[in-house]
């Protein structure tokens, strides 16, 4: 298929590979630049992982099906671009289920109740207050860093004097975070709501050398300046549809169907081979930008992948006719899950999570975290729904690593094991079961899915189902990274998805520095 059949250039500035929010960024920005832009998509549409979707059959309800809330995307992406996209706060930050005394109690973080909260589950105000020392100085390291994420990388050094702090930068980047963890707090409850942020999508414990449960856990807690886990409005689906928008009207041009499948480059221009359901075609291009993993790069370049990734997480989406009741009859449901919902996430609970599954086990109770983005966003919902009070939820387990996932049918088996252990944690808190309020579909079927790291990897071609591509990096240049975090051995191919460095969670940050790398800025 002639490149020149397909496109309306024969040569364009920049082909960008993958129309994920972060292929979209780099688009948008390179075509606001003047530069012409063609983004090549392998599936149906553009959006990537950050999609809405109607996953039930004849429920009109559009949820996220893979990412689920914003903490990381700057405001002047937003802002720059011109998106009509709005996010909102939530009232409440979280609520973690426990039973103290055998009496059903848990901590609420939020909705001014959070020093009652703490008095009430610890008997004192001594957690409250290193509570609030704790992330008091974590909010200072956070006002420091975030704005660094969309300026070419600080030395370590510079980072480090932009910290200002020896003791929150030693926490930080020096010392496992569970060492400042069990400084600063005696519950362990406490401890593990803290400790829950070091640990989304990755598989370390709270002590681990490699320190990637650090690098986790800032990444959690320095977006916008604040740390805070807005919701999109509208669904994740909004921010990539508005991305696209902005991309197509700034110029650029967005194809979906075409898979690249071979990039061959001399440094100056490249050639970018693809694949639709009708044939192969190229095209040519100055630049390219891959908006994909670090593995998929070095497949493209032929040549030899970095090592494999490894995800670890259970993604669970599930629609309410109503939100259950709870044990703990102090607290709304309303109130619990609209922030997160921290179930068996204890800190000794986290530690032997991780144990079991490091040994090859699925974990007996295992830890997850929920929201209800219905609570704060009813848009998602169709009017029949909102009327009749549906809700929906978004689950996230956590050490669930690749390597407990057999092939084949053992798969799902597994899979389905897991769910009904992570439910029953959930519902040891509830007053009901969970599956006597879930709707059902036009085909009567309960409404809930679950997908594995072996179901993303399938699906979104994660490597190893790794949310971020690979486990991920701190925010400064060692020596091995280029001036933005992007570059790669050939000066004009750039990777601009989620395993850049600063890469990682719906940002655009590495769509947003690859365009600045390939503009020379």
């Amino acid at each position: 298929m002639p490149a020149a059949l397909e496109f309306s250039r024969d040569v364009y500035d920049a082909v960008v590979v993958g129309g994920g929010h972060n292929g979209l960024v780099a688009a948008a920005y390179l075509a606001r630049a003047g530069r012409s832009v063609l983004v090549l998509e392998r599936l149906g549409r553009t959006g990537g992982a950050a999609i809405s979707t109607r996953p039930f059959a004849g429920v009109d309800a559009r949820l996220s099906r893979y990412s689920y809330l914003v903490s990381l995307l700057p405001d002047t992406i937003v802002r720059e671009l011109g998106l009509r996209f709005a996010v909102r706060k939530r009232t409440v930050s979280s609520y973690t289920p426990t039973v103290r005394g055998g009496r059903p109690t848990g901590l609420l973080v939020g909705a001014d109740r959070t020093r009652d909260s703490f008095a009430a589950l610890t008997g004192s105000d001594r957690e409250y207050e290193a509570w609030g020392a704790f992330y008091g100085r974590i909010r200072t390291a956070a006002e420091r860093i975030f704005p660094t994420l969309t300026g070419p990388l600080p030395s370590r050094a510079e980072l480090r004097a932009r910290v200002g702090d020896e003791a929150t930068w030693r926490m930080l980047f020096e010392e496992p975070i569970g060492t400042a963890i069990e400084r600063h707090f005696a519950d362990d409850l406490v401890r593990g709501v803290v400790l829950t942020d070091a640990l989304i999508g990755t598989f370390a414990g709270a002590h681990d050398p490699s320190l990637a449960q650090n690098r986790c856990f800032l990444y959690h807690v320095v977006g916008g300046g604040t740390g805070d886990w807005d919701v999109p409005v509208g669904g994740m689906g909004a921010l990539t549809d508005a991305l696209a928008d902005a991309a197509r009207g700034a110029g650029a041009e967005l194809v979906t169907g075409h898979e690249a499948i071979r990039i061959d480059t001399d440094g100056t221009t490249a050639e970018v081979a693809f694949r639709t359901r009708d044939g192969e075609g190229t095209v040519a291009a100055r630049q390219v930008l891959v908006n994909a993993s670090p593995q998929a790069l070095a497949g493209l370049l032929g040549e030899t992948p970095p090592a494999p990734a490894e995800g670890s997480q259970l993604k669970v989406n599930m629609l309410l006719r109503r939100l259950p009741r709870l044990r703990d009859r102090a607290v709304d449901p309303r109130q619990a899950f609209s922030g997160t919902f921290h179930v068996a996430e204890g800190y000794a609970q986290l530690e032997t999570a991780h144990a079991q599954a490091a040994s090859g086990r699925l974990p007996v109770a295992p830890p997850s975290e929920i929201y209800c983005h219905s609570l704060t966003d009813p848009s998602i919902l169709g009017p029949e729904l909102a009327a009749r009070g549906y809700q929906t939820l978004t689950l996230f387990g956590l050490h669930t690593p690749a390597r407990l996932f057999p092939a084949g049918d053992a798969h799902d088996a597994t899979r389905d094991a897991l769910l009904k252990a992570t439910l029953a944690e959930l519902d040891a808190h509830l007053d009901e079961p969970i599956a006597d309020c879930l709707a059902v579909d036009e085909d009567g079927r309960p409404c809930i899915e679950a997908k594995t790291p072996l179901d993303l990897e399938r699906d979104l071609r994660l490597p190893g189902g790794h949310i971020f591509h690979r486990d991920l990096s701190f925010p400064y240049a060692d020596g091995t990274t280029g001036r933005w975090g992007v570059e790669t051995a050939h000066p004009n191919v750039l990777l601009c998805g989620a395993g850049a460095v600063r890469g990682g969670g719906v940002s655009g940050i590495p769509g947003h520095n690859a365009a600045m790398a390939a503009l020379g800025r």
